[in-house]
């Protein structure tokens, strides 16, 4: 049975500039281009060139990162079903995800429930929650959220950074599969 190729991104990212590396990848990050930059400073083979290699190289930027450039990459996150979201400031990237998740269409009350976690999350963590939304309604991401409140910092923040890392793998393959 044959096999079919991986998806492959366009511009292959082994064949890029570190300009047009960053400009074609260095949102893969929410606002956070640094990341990108340190993973063309890696190194970009061919191998790279998959939605899922490129993943794992930028996460690895990432989790070798200091706790502080961690902790700005998961600041730089909008809030789930929050104010940046009902005025229509998010990233093009954010706005898709979230409204794939159903969260635009959040009752009065759900909103309500968004914003007291928000704040709770905030308040106790120092950074917005952050999860990869992709297949989940937001009844399952409300239910992440009340879990993940009891988790202490250094639990929440691999939680994010593990988040982020699926949120990047998932922005990279729908652009692998973009004409």
């Amino acid at each position: 049975m044959p096999t079919s190729p991986l998806p492959t991104l366009a511009p292959a990212p082994s064949t890029c500039s570190l300009e047009r590396f960053i400009h074609h990848y260095g949102d893969i990050f929410e606002h956070s281009p640094w990341v990108a930059n340190a993973a063309w400073n890696e190194g970009l083979s061919e191998v790279h060139n998959t939605p899922d290699a490129l993943a794992d190289l930028m996460g690895r930027m990432l989790q070798q990162a200091t706790p502080e450039q961690q902790i700005a990459v998961i600041q730089a996150h909008p809030d789930l079903a929050g104010k940046a979201a009902l005025a229509g400031e998010l990233t093009q990237d954010s706005s898709r995800e979230q409204a794939g998740a159903g969260l635009d269409q959040c009752t009065p009350e759900e909103f309500s429930r968004f914003e007291q976690l928000n704040a709770a999350y905030k308040e106790k963590f120092g950074f917005p929650f952050v999860i990869a939304v992709k297949g989940l309604d937001r009844h399952a991401i409300l239910a992440a959220f009340e879990a993940r409140l009891h988790n202490d910092l250094m639990q929440e923040r691999d939680a994010a950074i593990e988040q982020i890392i699926r949120i990047a793998r998932f922005r990279l393959s729908v652009r692998a599969e973009q004409p």
